[in-house]
């Protein structure tokens, strides 16, 4: 369970207006969303992004409307991991819902820059820079929750519990 890939920063307070333009929500397409995720903040980001690719970013992000889109939008688009110092809430759990690991850590959202190679472990918590050579530690992600990402989400992890029960 680990990422790893160039980094994309953003600032404070990227809403999920900025995220997917409500313009474009008449499609829960996720390949659809990935075209215009970012657009309205980064007009390069759909062009530049490879799968694999990392989000960090500064305080509240996700926050505004509640709409699963923009998780869904920045997982199609190729993006690994969110990195921040702190989510909205309703853009945490929309994000595990869809398994879209996204970890808070206010040391690495400081000090990554854009362009910055990265790798996390989800299991151990460990972000590395591999850029600067620097390491910052987030909280590895419980168990339960690697098994909702493993599984592409909670509804996989549903179905495959019940699969296991049955």
């Amino acid at each position: 369970m680990k990422a790893e890939g160039k980094v994309f920063k953003y600032g404070n307070d990227i809403d999920t207006d900025v995220i997917i333009p409500a313009r474009y929500l008449n499609t829960i397409e996720p390949n659809e969303l990935a075209k215009h995720c970012m657009e309205d903040i980064d007009e390069s980001f759909t062009g530049a992004v490879k799968e694999g690719d990392i989000i960090v970013a500064m305080k509240n992000f996700g926050c505004g409307s509640s709409r699963e889109h923009a998780p869904i939008a920045i997982k199609a688009a190729g993006i690994s991991c969110v990195i921040a110092k702190s989510y909205a809430r309703i853009f945490y759990r929309n994000s595990f819902n869809i398994g879209l690991p996204i970890l808070e850590c206010e040391e690495a959202a400081d000090k990554i820059a854009a362009g910055d190679e990265i790798s996390v472990d989800f299991e151990t918590g460990l972000i590395i820079n591999k850029t600067k050579n620097e390491s910052y530690q987030a909280e590895p992600f419980p168990e339960f929750i690697r098994q909702i990402i493993r599984n592409d989400g909670l509804a996989g992890y549903v179905r495959n519990k019940l699969k296991v029960s049955n």
